[in-house]
């Protein structure tokens, strides 16, 4: 039986949790379909893959999101794009299941050739715009809730009741077989360790400027590691840089404090190996905004980290355990083998 996996490439937190659900599929052939950062980190790690995605990339100065209404003109021009391009993949492939991670243009041609589809989302509506951009989010948002209600599942990484076709798992995390001291020996840290880190675009250099800048202030042994990702070619000083890694949940378990923007799936798990965190949001980005807000953060605590990070070195760490992967991939299991035993 084969399965397509389309997942979104605008940043890595998508497919970081998508990874986590196919880590339980046993011998399920997956293809995933992304691009990006996204692709790079599949290829690293030896899943099959197709880079086809190319998604416009959002103008952040100064930790706000510019343009937002020319930012959902261009997204609306990449789902086009998206839908062409998912189009010829799936008459190519045939699958007999399509899941996405919040790719719906992927949804849209699977559901008008009548092919079961599951939707791995944390979001059901966008908020990015004001004014009379808003009008035409509005009725982007309308079509989005149209292609979710005919979802055969939709899987959202939080805790809560299910309804309807929606079902809560809670956070969906990769998982590690090493303890945090055998991480550690690892990766090197030998004192307290700060980790930065701001996901698969340069949307997030503002966090490290600012970080590093408060970092500098504070008189204590610390060492520094920056995950910088795979847009970012800068030299940072003060800082050992990581680049790009492939395992970013297992050096967020190593380190003693994360600093990082506010994509979910780093929060869930920061939260998952108990990490202390500061989570910064962009400006302006609905979706960073409110998850920050949910761990008691916004945006102007960028202007008083020293104090966050002071905070946050005496936390004690708190794990969180959740097995939201493992449903997630019961659900989906469960849907391959209903349709194998219907063909």
């Amino acid at each position: 039986m084969n399965v397509d996996f389309f997942a979104s490439p605008i940043g890595l937190g998508h497919i970081t949790r998508d990874i986590a659900i196919a880590n339980n599929f046993g011998n399920v052939s997956t293809n995933f379909i992304t691009g990006s950062g996204a692709a790079k980190l599949l290829e690293n790690i030896g899943l099959k893959v197709q880079n086809e995605y190319h998604p416009p990339s959002f103008n952040v100065e100064k930790g706000k999101l510019k343009s937002s209404a020319k930012w959902l003109w261009q997204y609306y021009q990449y789902y086009k794009d998206c839908k062409n391009i998912s189009e010829r993949i799936i008459q190519e492939d045939n699958p007999s299941l399509v899941i996405s991670d919040e790719d719906f243009a992927s949804l849209t041609v699977a559901q008008s050739k009548k092919i079961p589809t599951i939707l791995v989302t944390d979001i059901l509506e966008t908020r990015f715009t004001k004014g009379l951009a808003s009008l035409i989010e509005r009725k982007m948002n309308k079509s989005m809730q149209e292609i979710i209600k005919n979802c055969n599942t939709v899987i959202i990484p939080e805790d809560g009741k299910d309804q309807d076709n929606i079902r809560r798992v809670g956070p969906i995390v990769r998982q590690t077989k090493f303890s945090r001291d055998q991480l550690r020996e690892k990766f090197g840290f030998k004192r307290k360790t700060v980790v930065i880190s701001i996901g698969g675009t340069e949307a997030g250099i503002f966090l490290i400027d600012k970080a590093l800048e408060s970092l500098s202030k504070i008189n204590q042994d610390l060492e520094i590691v920056l995950v910088s990702g795979p847009s970012i070619k800068r030299d940072f000083q003060g800082a050992r840089n990581l680049g790009f890694v492939e395992n970013l949940h297992e050096v967020i378990f190593a380190a003693d404090l994360l600093i990082s923007l506010a994509g979910k799936s780093t929060i869930d798990e920061a939260r998952a190996y108990g990490t202390p965190g500061i989570f910064i949001p962009i400006k302006d980005h609905f979706e960073q905004e409110d998850n920050a807000e949910n761990e008691g953060f916004v945006f102007e605590d960028i202007y008083r980290l020293e104090s966050l990070i002071l905070e946050k070195l005496e936390e004690k760490r708190k794990q969180v355990n959740t097995d939201g992967a493992k449903k997630a991939s019961s659900i989906i299991l469960k849907k391959i083998a209903e349709i194998q035993s219907n063909a």
